[in-house]
């Protein structure tokens, strides 16, 4: 399917990648894992074609289409949720088009036994069949279907994309990439953006996709239940085995172990030959004995340690004054988006020193909530106020909208600086991994991860004694995952953290928040304790159970709803009767008036029928709102 050959990759004289060499076959879906900035986005994008290669070669096989899925992507404003996504059939989209340029022209046309008639009609004929070959009367119910099976609702394939928010956005992205006839699917950190729900939803449809998968990822459970195979990319080489990502991690060390065996004992036996050679240099009858072992050092191939690159973040969260007691009181709380209430009512106080977690699906409210406290939106109805010497530093989930990709690492630390810490900006970098040339790099150009850390970083210029964390592990990789952790357990401060992230989450925060159906659930504990209160051992596992409780709830619904149609079926069916027989009557008047009224109790039957007629529409109208 696709055989890369000693592939190399260079920045500013330093190798990215150095000859690595992999093949991509069908059934393989890879996790593509590494540190952040090592090279797994640039790998995806050499792949897709979007980036060049120093040396070496990527070999395709004819036709291959390949889909990419992008951290950042920009849509085209006008266009609905249908409308986007419908971009992944192109050639439906462009016989579609034809079809009616052809119908349009054949409508206009009298001349129905010319030539030029005759060859319109054999064109459409091949475009209709052309068209049904390629899905053109199947497609648009396969959309729905992918949309829904992503979190959409029926009632948003009709709003605009940039009604949603980015992660909402991509989502949409991804749709189309399922929706297009792929034979590989490269997909950068496609879990960020989506609830649990919908990730178990994803799982699912790529281990039934026949083609192969490339994923940078580091949810290890995604990684776990869906890979097959593990790409490692560390200090410009690939360790590429064929399990699992937590298999791979068991097997590393086991090689590990042996290749640090093997290079104990080959290390003894150069040592012992070396002092051979300087004991027989020393005689002159033994010289040629010496020369003989000097070859075979040199032709020795070398044992190699893989070595693991343990550079990590340095960070510290200081508060800058001690704040009041109360640092937030919320009371009796709403938020509307128009005509969708997303907080009803809510009631919410939080102490000094608080370590707070707020959990559930997305879309239940956890992040507007967290935007109100923190002042970027405005509440529809109630109180919130905040106590004294209250300051708050705010990490926002899509760092992309947060974040001017026009300047430079180094020009965003500074304009957020002042003349206190500005001295220190470079200092505070270094500790979160930007070195050297690294700083002057724009920020569009940053990696999903190095973007997250530079947010943090950004954190730390300001004074602080609240922290607002809305998914920040998103994009970090698992070593800057447990740096993050650690920093925020020894912050002697005030935390609320938004994350479906339960390994994050553990012995992290003293109080959970469960936010459902417009309303949040206080439980006083971390989130085991949480979890236990459900009776349940993951987020997983919760979702999972929403999902049947809904689905029994639509089981119940919809026979509720055939009840109604049927209901509504047959009372269309005794006025659709009644106005035939009153329609006839009435023509019977108009034709022979005198002989229609003849008949006995004519007047009495005619007005029986208007007046079931009525009847029957009034109950038909209630049916129908209800």
């Amino acid at each position: 399917m696709l055989n890369i050959h000693n592939l190399s990759v260079s920045f500013s004289g330093e190798y990215l990648f150095k000859e690595i060499s992999f093949k991509l076959m069908s059934g393989d879906r890879v996790g593509l894992i590494g540190k952040n900035g090592a090279g797994k986005s640039t790998l995806l994008k050499l792949l897709s074609k979007e980036a060049e290669f120093d040396s070496g070669s990527i070999a395709y096989e004819k036709d291959l289409k390949i889909g990419f899925l992008k951290q950042d992507i920009d849509f085209e404003k006008g266009r609905t949720v249908l409308d986007e996504a419908y971009q992944a059939f192109s050639e439906i989209k462009i016989l579609e088009k034809k079809q009616n340029q052809i119908n349009s022209e054949l409508s206009e046309r009298t001349d129905y036994e010319s030539n030029s008639y005759l060859s319109l009609i054999q064109e459409l004929s091949e475009v209709n069949e052309r068209y049904e070959l390629i899905g053109g009367y199947n497609y648009q119910g396969q959309t729905e279907k992918i949309l829904q099976g992503l979190g959409f609702e029926r009632t948003d394939f009709l709003k605009n994309t940039d009604t949603f928010s980015g992660g909402w956005r991509m989502r949409i992205e991804l749709g189309k990439l399922l929706l297009q006839d792929n034979d590989i699917l490269l997909l950068d950190e496609p879990t960020n953006h989506l609830d649990i729900e919908s990730i178990i939803w994803l799982e699912s449809f790529l281990k039934s996709f026949s083609g192969a998968v490339v994923i940078v990822s580091h949810d290890k459970m995604f990684l776990n239940n869906v890979t097959n195979r593990t790409i490692d990319i560390s200090l410009g080489r690939i360790y590429d085995f064929n399990k699992p990502y937590s298999k791979y991690l068991l097997l590393r060390e086991e090689i590990k172990a042996q290749q640090i065996s093997a290079q104990k004992n080959q290390n003894k036996h150069i040592q012992h030959t070396e002092k051979l050679i300087e004991k027989f240099r020393a005689k002159a009858s033994k010289a040629s004995m010496a020369q003989s072992l000097i070859k075979k050092i040199e032709k020795i191939d070398r044992i190699e340690v893989d070595q693991d690159d343990n550079s990590i973040m340095k960070i510290n969260f200081n508060i800058s004054i001690n704040p009041g007691k109360v640092i937030a009181e919320v009371e009796n709380l709403s938020k509307n988006f128009g005509t969708n209430k997303v907080l009803e009512n809510i009631n919410l106080l939080v102490e000094r020193k608080s370590k707070i977690a707020f959990v559930g699906q997305n879309g239940q409210g956890k992040s507007t909530l967290a935007k109100i406290l923190v002042g970027e939106l405005e509440s529809s109805s109630g109180d919130y106020k905040l106590g004294h010497n209250v300051q708050i530093g705010y990490f926002a989930q899509n760092q992309a909208e947060h974040l001017d990709g026009s300047k430079t690492v180094i020009q965003t630390m500074i304009d957020s600086a002042n003349e206190n810490n500005r001295s220190k900006v470079r200092d505070i970098l270094g500790s979160f991994l930007f070195k050297g040339e690294d700083v002057e790099k724009y920020v569009r150009v940053l990696s999903g991860g190095e973007r997250n850390r530079l947010a943090l970083a950004k954190l730390l210029l300001q004074p602080l004694n609240v922290l607002v964390m809305d998914e920040p592990t998103n994009h970090l990789d698992i070593k800057s995952k447990n740096v993050l952790k650690q920093a925020l357990i020894k912050f002697d401060g005030t935390l609320i953290l938004v994350s479906h992230d339960r390994d994050f989450l553990q012995n992290l925060t003293n109080k959970v928040y469960e936010f459902k159906d417009q309303k949040i659930k206080e439980f006083l504990g971390d989130i085991d304790y949480y979890l236990d209160q459900r009776q349940v051992e993951s987020f997983r596992e919760i979702e999972k159970k929403e999902k049947i409780i809904s689905t029994n709830k639509k089981s119940v619904n919809n026979q509720a709803k055939r009840s109604l149609n049927k209901k509504i079926n047959n009372i269309e069916s005794k006025i659709s009767k009644l106005e035939r027989e009153i329609s006839k009557i009435d023509q019977n008047l108009i034709e022979n008036y005198d002989t229609t009224v003849s008949s006995p109790n004519f007047f009495e039957n005619y007005d029986k029928k208007k007046s079931e007629l009525e009847t029957l529409m009034k109950k038909w109208e209630k049916l129908n709102l209800l």
